[in-house]
């Protein structure tokens, strides 16, 4: 790494930018030092601030929601969407009065995955939840189409061009109306991380030159795309399976019906629905086979169709009053897909159209460009083409089968990057592989208030940083000193997660700041919040200063509020709550920006 100027170098550049205090020199390193500048090690420490230490017997262990997620490692939204609501938090233990039976556990590895702790059942259980209602049918198409009125294929409220749904859904599935989904293609993919990295993640140059210009609305920096990511082929194939689906009726023309909801519109009216499509689309496009915990009406349902004796008293007791507190665990516990409970639950076959009645829709994922749209143009086959690009980082959890799998999102994109490189290597010039993606009528909330001229600060981590780098390109084309921003990036390992190194524009290296928790001194991005104390404390008190943060609030979002208040404390003579209710008020000012997940 090459050597960083030195700090009266540094200062001078910026004296114009950054106000300094003559009375009390600044500690805090400049933003463009380099890790290995031995200058850092001589800095004097500010004194840790000594607090009086509690009696063991009487530790306060938590009073906020804060301290709540600090313990359980989940927010308190993350930790009500999967509490079952059943109360079984309050009771525990065997109902007192009830005689108990023992039966044979199934044996497969599927049920051992989901690790149910459960020797006998009552042989009588109360309060076991109703058999839920069937609210999608399928009959054979009719002779005249137009008697369909919704259909994707007939006429009426839909197009009645057929739809290629290998790389498009259909045209019923329509997240935002007016703006369709659109398949768009790949111009070019790459990884962005390299071979030992924790997390993968892949960069994407989208061709939008085609894409429909709905109601006026423009792609902008900042902004953010949706895109209707499909199931797995290979998780379809082994629900329909499962199911014992007949194969030459999984890709045959039915007519589906259905009594009321949205669905498989995703956000259209909540009305009765007939429609012309296949099962397999319905299970590819329009239900999520992996995202959400189990439900009791879908055990309740296995329940009714299980043929073995076993099974459905398993199952029936995991709908009872009884058998609340297993079930808490099953929702609790590993992470469950819709194929791994019909492999645990081998004689259970529902009917489809009572099966799709009980499972969550599939919704579009949104994704944060990363460059500025309107400057990113391609030109090739004598015509210009216009481009739009993210990054996706591939999440992954553990799998009862593979050991580990992918997101529904991320894996999509992980597929088709993956498909798009080995076409390219066996010589394909422009490989047809697609995603199916429309106009987000959302944006970042970073981007609403990056019109500012003030100066700005820019902390994130991981693919958090992304959508930073189009903020950065347009704001380094404006040379004067009000439009200086800086950029904290946080990466465990440079050499193997630094994302977008050397694409920021001109004077990277004199705006950003990377920090490595996993090489060299090893610090986290919050902790170059503190060392750069000078920096955000003139930035969020500047005329329109802005302070963005994006990335995980577990760990790093959180780690960086308390930075930021330890900062106002410092800087500002403030006590904790003091500090608190500052970049609360900055917050509501807008130039406090957080957007973490």
């Amino acid at each position: 790494m090459a050597q960083a100027a030195p700090i009266q170098d540094v200062v001078s550049s910026t004296t114009d930018c950054i106000p300094q205090e003559p009375s009390l020199p600044s500690i805090a390193p400049s933003l463009t030092y380099s890790d290995e500048s031995d200058d850092q090690d001589e800095l004097v420490q500010a004194p840790e601030e000594r607090t009086r230490q509690r009696r063991a017997s009487t530790r306060l262990i938590a009073q906020s929601a804060r301290d709540i997620q600090r313990i359980t490692g989940e927010t308190t939204a993350e930790f009500v969407q999967r509490c079952c609501g059943g109360g079984c938090c309050l009771t525990g233990g065997r109902a007192v009065g009830l005689d108990y039976e023992d039966v044979p556990l199934p044996d497969n590895e599927a049920f051992r995955s989901l690790q149910l702790k459960i020797n006998q059942v009552p042989t009588k259980m109360t309060k076991v939840t109703e058999l839920p209602g069937k609210i999608v049918s399928f009959s054979p198409i009719r002779k005249d189409p137009a008697a369909s009125p919704d259909s994707a294929i007939s006429l009426g409220e839909q197009p009645t061009e057929s739809v290629d749904t290998s790389v498009e859904p259909p045209r019923f599935v329509q997240p935002h109306p007016p703006h369709h989904v659109v398949p768009v293609k790949i111009h070019n993919a790459r990884e962005l991380t390299r071979a030992g990295a924790e997390k993968r993640t892949y960069h994407f140059d989208l061709d939008i030159t085609d894409y429909p210009d709905e109601d006026g609305t423009d792609f902008k920096v900042g902004g953010a795309i949706g895109v209707s990511a499909p199931n797995d082929d290979a998780i379809v194939e082994e629900v329909l399976d499962a199911l014992m689906v007949p194969k030459f009726q999984r890709d045959k023309p039915v007519l589906i019906k259905t009594t009321k909801g949205r669905w498989p519109t995703v956000w259209g009216d909540d009305r009765a629905r007939e429609l012309v499509t296949t099962r397999r689309d319905l299970l590819t496009w329009c239900v999520d086979l992996q995202s959400y915990p189990p439900t009791k009406p879908i055990l309740r349902l296995l329940a009714e169709h299980a043929s073995a004796d076993n099974e459905k008293k398993i199952l029936t007791y995991l709908c009872s009053a009884q058998g609340q507190g297993a079930f808490c665990d099953l929702r609790t516990g590993p992470h469950i897909t819709v194929s791994q409970l019909l492999h645990a639950f081998p004689s259970s076959h529902p009917p489809l159209g009572d099966f799709l009645s009980v499972l969550q829709p599939l919704m579009p994922r949104f994704y944060s460009l990363s460059n500025d749209p309107h400057d990113a143009y391609q030109t090739r086959d004598n015509r210009q083409h216009r481009l739009v690009e993210i990054a996706v980082t591939v999440h992954e959890t553990t799998d009862w089968q593979h050991g580990s799998r992918t997101g529904v999102g991320s894996g999509f994109f992980e597929r088709q990057a993956q498909k798009w490189l080995k076409a390219r290597a066996a010589g394909v010039k422009e490989p047809e592989v697609y995603i199916p993606m429309f106009k987000g009528l959302m944006a970042n909330p970073l981007a609403k208030q990056f019109n500012a001229d003030g100066p700005m600060l820019l902390i994130g981590a991981g693919v958090g940083i992304a959508p930073f780098r189009g903020f950065v390109q347009r704001r380094l084309k404006q040379a004067n000193c009000a439009n200086k921003v800086w950029v904290l990036q946080g990466i465990r390992d440079s050499l193997v997660d630094e994302i977008y190194s050397g694409e920021w524009g001109v004077h990277e290296d004199e705006v950003k700041r990377v920090v490595q928790s996993r090489r060299g001194e090893g610090r986290y991005v919050q902790e170059e919040v503190l060392n750069q104390a000078d920096l955000v404390w003139y930035i969020v008190n500047a005329v329109d200063g802005r302070v963005f943060v994006c990335g995980s609030s577990k760990g790093m979002g959180e780690g960086v509020e308390d930075a930021l208040v330890d900062v106002a404390m410092r800087k500002g003579n403030l006590e904790r709550e003091e500090a608190r209710n500052f970049w609360a008020l900055k917050k509501e000012a807008g130039q406090y920006i957080a957007e973490t997940w």
